[in-house]
């Protein structure tokens, strides 16, 4: 940590240059002789990476930030927020501490909070930020926050941990087993330090696999931002023995969607060729599999087992996208063509044997406009295309 970053001209460079272009600025190189011109190329980088993502950390004075790939893998405040409001209790440990941003959420609903982070490097950054955001219940340790809580005489309420990826294992999907550390590994051990855990996961990871690596398992928690999943939160309770609960969450601009359901619970879905409405459902839905519980919960009809596309003739409040039923018609690219007078619309495929890139081909329809087709099949097995207006 070079502290001769905090000086008040240094801090003002970096605030002057956040729009600046980065490769022009390397060229120039440094204006300061302590300061290397990477040092600043990554201050500028992370900082402006978390003008939106962290705008806490954004809009507080001498923060410190390290290495780009640290605010890239850090939790948003959105979704902090929301998984610190899962657990309750006094105290909590973070093992996996990273940059602190799910630490600092915790320290609203917990007294006392211990944050502990392997890389003695951003560990120190992460101390003089909390110093900056003035919050005086979290503890910073450098080491393995396991080897702490094996030295660590007393229990927590709750450990905390995010077990990242090995590299070696690069975009494949992987099992917990597969990650750093190993939870099911170590689990037994882990509850004797604490009655509950909150595992948060990658989003790529399968949620059956992982309800059978792990014990007790109470929640899952489904997190997508403006429709896109960004984590899948394990929540175990000691001896924990009843339904799991899928709780899935998207969390919009302006508003809040959720839907949740017991895992494995036997429910069907009811079927029908397309209504009057189309209902999408959002990624956190799409991603928790619970397709046979939309159709069930809300009332409405699936148009395939596997097209998970679902259809009213009323409309309903519907945690997804909307869409009005202007016409449907058996798939044929000259008549899909003839359809769309303005040659511009936005596509979707479910359960379809084309590619969007493959339809707009073969159609010439460009993207955009205010017109929706959905390329599907339905319930007698045929290949349609249905033109939607958005709600």
């Amino acid at each position: 940590m070079n502290l001769a970053i905090l000086r008040p001209e240094i801090q003002q460079f970096i605030t002057d240059n956040l729009k600046s272009k980065i490769t022009k600025l390397i060229l120039k190189g440094s204006p300061f002789d302590d300061i290397s011109i990477q040092e600043l190329a990554n201050q500028i980088i992370a900082k402006l990476k978390s003008e939106q993502k962290l705008s806490s950390w954004f809009n507080t004075q001498n923060i410190y930030y390290p290495e780009k790939i640290s605010i890239e893998q850090t939790s948003s405040e959105v979704t902090a927020n929301y998984k610190s409001t899962l657990v309750k209790g006094t105290s909590i440990i973070d093992i996996t501490g990273g940059f602190g941003v799910d630490c600092f959420y915790f320290s609203k609903h917990f007294k006392d909070v211990t944050h502990c982070e392997i890389n003695e490097d951003l560990s120190i950054i992460v101390k003089h930020n909390y110093l900056q955001l003035k919050k005086e219940n979290i503890i910073t340790f450098s080491g393995d926050g396991l080897e702490f809580i094996k030295n660590y005489k007393a229990n927590f309420d709750c450990i905390y941990i995010d077990p990242s990826r090995r590299n070696d294992l690069k975009g494949k999907v992987f099992l917990l087993n597969d990650c750093l550390p190993n939870v099911p590994e170590n689990i037994d051990f882990l509850f004797s330090k604490t009655n509950q855990i909150l595992i948060k996961n990658s989003p790529i990871l399968d949620i059956t696999s992982t309800i059978n690596e792990l014990k007790f398992v109470k929640e899952i928690h489904i997190v997508a931002l403006n429709n896109e999943v960004k984590e899948l939160l394990f929540l175990l309770e000691k001896e924990y023995d009843k339904a799991v609960k899928i709780k899935t969450i998207n969390i919009g601009k302006n508003s809040t969607q959720s839907f949740n359901f017991n895992y494995k619970e036997e429910v069907i879905s009811t079927y029908s060729k397309p209504l009057t409405y189309l209902y999408e459902p959002n990624a956190a839905i799409l991603k928790s599999g619970g397709f046979h519980e939309i159709s069930h919960q809300l009332n409405i009809f699936k148009l395939h087992q596997h097209s998970h596309l679902y259809t009213s003739n009323e409309i309903i409040n519907f945690p997804g996208r909307v869409f009005k039923i202007e016409e449907v018609l058996n798939y044929d690219k000259k008549k899909v063509k003839k359809l769309i007078p303005e040659n511009k619309a936005n596509i979707t495929i479910r359960n379809f044997p084309k590619t969007v890139e493959q339809i707009r081909k073969e159609t010439k329809i460009k993207d955009g406009g205010s017109l929706y087709l959905f390329f599907t099949t339905d319930l007698e097995n045929k290949r349609i295309c249905i033109l939607c207006s958005k709600i």
